[in-house]
């Protein structure tokens, strides 16, 4: 083998090394690179898994409170409907009651009410067809204790649902059963929900 031979050997030889070396070295790095990217990847995926739990928490948690209130509408909606029916057939019931003890509470009524002036009280045609023959007579001892306070049957009727209407000139109190329970709407809806539901 000449010199030159050997020469070329020997590059060669350092060539076939230096390339081995530099292809261990990018496996090597290869090797770390992919470790990293995977433990990247684990990583991202946690997160992911993480966030998606507390997104599908979050939601569930949306969904019963919009359940919870939901339910409390609802809840809500039936005792106002409930109050209201009883406090509608309460009002039914004072209009069916018998003539004698309907028009007691008239009496008592007309009392509360009446203005120390003249005036005159106006009923339903329907409560004026079964006015007691005493009623006018009832009304003036009723309003004994009021003084300048006098009240005369109309002739006139009104359209009302029970209960009557006082009329002193130009100015009319009405005091029919509807009238008197919206006045006082949120004070029966007070008493009926505490009798019903506490």
């Amino acid at each position: 083998m000449t010199g030159l031979e050997k020469i070329l050997k020997h590059i060669e030889e350092d060539a076939v090394s230096a390339a081995d070396k530099i292809v261990a070295e990018a496996n090597i790095k290869a090797a770390e690179i992919l470790a990293e990217a995977q433990t990247e990847g684990e990583k991202r995926c946690a997160e992911i898994a993480e966030r998606s739990k507390l997104e599908v928490q979050s939601c569930l948690s949306r969904a019963e409170s919009a359940a919870r209130l939901h339910e409390k509408k609802l809840i809500l909606s039936t005792k106002q409907e409930i109050i209201g029916d009883v406090i509608a057939k309460a009002k039914e019931s004072l209009i069916k009651l018998p003539d004698k003890e309907y028009f007691n509470i008239l009496l008592k009524m007309v009392q509360k009410h009446a203005l120390a002036q003249t005036g005159q009280i106006l009923f339903s045609p329907d409560d004026k067809k079964r006015l007691p023959n005493d009623f006018s007579q009832a009304i003036e001892d009723c309003l004994k204790g009021v003084d300048g306070a006098a009240l005369s049957l109309s002739e006139d009727t009104r359209n009302v649902n029970g209960g009557f209407v006082l009329v002193y000139g130009e100015v009319e109190i009405n005091c029919s059963f509807d009238a008197l329970f919206a006045s006082a709407r949120e004070d029966l809806q007070d008493k009926v929900c505490q009798i019903l539901f506490i």
